[in-house]
């Protein structure tokens, strides 16, 4: 079976995969690199996800690429439009041919020995076995499971005579038109999914258990469009983009020192959207403060406008079973429904359902301690992109990508093949913390226990704060005392494939 080689393999071509790449070819040009994609597209979350009004929940001037301006008149951008961009961000820098599709990762083992990983995967189209080996690992692969959605387990179910869809399999023939559809969610996803549905159907109901915080805002960034006209894009999107992480921290902190405050503000502004006899307090009012959850944005109001024109309405209670011809509550009352969509959230994994082997031992993450949030202790040669929680996945991404250059180019000069984060003798005292330790989104907590821990102490949390993570990641030492470099214990030649080549482009 042919082995094949490069220097890295970022796994995944989604949003972080691509900009793992362009930052590789752009800031380590001596590595070679392959991007394996178990889709046969690129897109990751925007080709997979194709329910109406797919869109991004945060502006696209910081869920963009800092060295991509985004240039659309939109800034809460649809799903297509976003895969435009990536289309013509891979074309634009050359990144398509580094892909290559249906390769689904399943293994990955590593050697001391030679300082290589050894990677195996599945051709989707052929179920064929593909081998490659690398030095190093950009994980790209997302913090979800593709091969299904979460729906929890419905007594009745399959009573139901209408038609029962997860947003994450959405048929590309379903049609709600003049139909009664009752959403199950209360996410990002059933706020999306309700307003986009009420133009066409019947009726459109939003079942939660309980409330989340919404918040309505503007789908276009005045500011953006107004400094495109006089300057060029780069520079406007630059000034945008830093007025937007601003803001974006500044509000998330601001929330977190006064959740009382906050909670009362983000209710006050839904009373004044949908009027003073909505019952705002049971629909609108959650029990918990403001970002122990992510927030829901409402794109000019329009789940708001939904429920005032009476195409939409919420109904918050618990489901007792699913009956002949909709769902039945537990108050009593009866949800009769064409169409039963459970937005219920995704089912997390780590490191994309991938069978991690180090020096003949089987990786436990929950076993390993989180450093800087990208890598693991004990775990060589290896980087995973986890974005923000408070604020737009990219804006970590890239600095992640911009920080596995770094730690390539420091073992280049260096001469070393191979860096592990390690605990000091001075961690041995650590409290164990929850990877993501202030979310309690249910999608979160019931993979809490298969995710690293995080620490007491630098380096070893997972920061959430783009300000002080820019200072890190870009400036802080590499060689920090618990990044530790070596060589490979036993050379051998390139012949072999099993040694790190460094094979200069072009």
């Amino acid at each position: 079976m042919e082995n094949h080689h490069v220097d890295v393999l970022v796994i995944g071509a989604g949003l972080s995969g691509i900009g793992a790449a362009y930052h590789l070819q752009t800031k380590s040009p001596n590595r070679t690199y392959a991007i394996l994609e178990g889709r046969s597209d690129i897109g990751g979350t925007w080709d997979l996800f194709r329910y109406p009004g797919i869109r991004s929940d945060s502006d696209m001037h910081t869920l963009g690429y800092n060295f991509k301006p985004w240039t659309s008149e939109k800034s809460i951008a649809d799903g297509p439009s976003i895969m435009a961009y990536l289309r013509e961000t891979v074309a634009e820098y050359g990144i398509d041919r580094h892909i290559r599709f249906n390769h689904l990762v399943r293994r990955a083992e590593w050697s001391s020995d030679s300082a290589t990983w050894t990677v195996e995967a599945e051709l989707t189209t052929t179920g064929e076995r593909v081998i490659y080996s690398c030095n190093f690992i950009s994980m790209c692969s997302g913090y979800y499971s593709y091969r299904h959605g979460h729906t929890p387990d419905f007594a009745g179910r399959d009573r139901f005579h209408g038609q029962i869809v997860h947003p994450q399999e959405w048929p590309e023939d379903l049609d709600g038109a003049d139909k009664r559809v009752v959403v199950i969610g209360s996410g990002a996803t059933a706020m999306t999914l309700v307003p986009a549905m009420a133009g066409t159907a019947a009726h459109v109901t939003m079942l939660q258990r309980s409330p989340t915080y919404v918040a309505a805002g503007p789908d276009v960034d005045a500011l953006a469009n107004g400094l495109r006209k006089i300057l060029p894009s780069k520079v406007a999107y630059e000034i945008t983009r830093k007025k937007n992480t601003s803001l974006q921290q500044f509000m998330y902190k601001r929330m977190r020192a006064n959740p009382e405050k906050s909670k009362d503000y983000l209710v006050k502004q839904v009373r004044k959207a949908l009027g003073p006899d909505y019952d705002v307090e049971t629909h609108f009012t959650p029990s918990y403060a403001p970002w122990d959850q992510r927030l829901c944005l409402v794109p000019n109001g329009d789940l708001f406008d939904a429920i005032n024109d009476g195409t939409a309405s919420v109904v918050t209670d618990l489901i007792d079973c699913f009956t002949e011809t909709g769902i039945q509550l537990q108050s009593g009352q009866h949800l009769d429904a064409d169409i039963i969509v459970t937005a219920t959230g995704l089912e997390m994994v780590t490191l994309g359902e991938v069978d991690f082997v180090v020096d003949g031992d089987r990786v436990d993450f929950a076993r390993t301690w989180a450093y800087k949030g990208f890598a693991y202790s004990g775990v060589p040669n290896l980087a995973s992109t986890f974005g923000y929680v408070n604020a737009s996945w990219t804006l970590r991404a890239d600095l992640i990508a911009e920080y596995v250059c770094r730690l390539l180019n420091h073992m280049d000069a260096t001469g070393t093949s191979i860096c592990t984060p390690r605990l000091r003798a001075s961690d041995a005292s650590m409290e164990p913390r929850p990877m993501l330790d202030h979310l309690t989104s249910g999608y979160v907590q019931r993979a809490a226990d298969r995710f690293p821990k995080q620490g007491d102490r630098e380096p070893w949390i997972n920061p959430q704060d783009y300000a002080k993570d820019k200072k890190m990641f870009r400036k802080s030492p590499v060689d920090d005392g618990v990044m530790c470099f070596d060589i490979a214990t036993r050379v051998t030649s390139d012949n072999d494939r099993l040694a790190p080549t460094r094979t200069p482009r072009g």
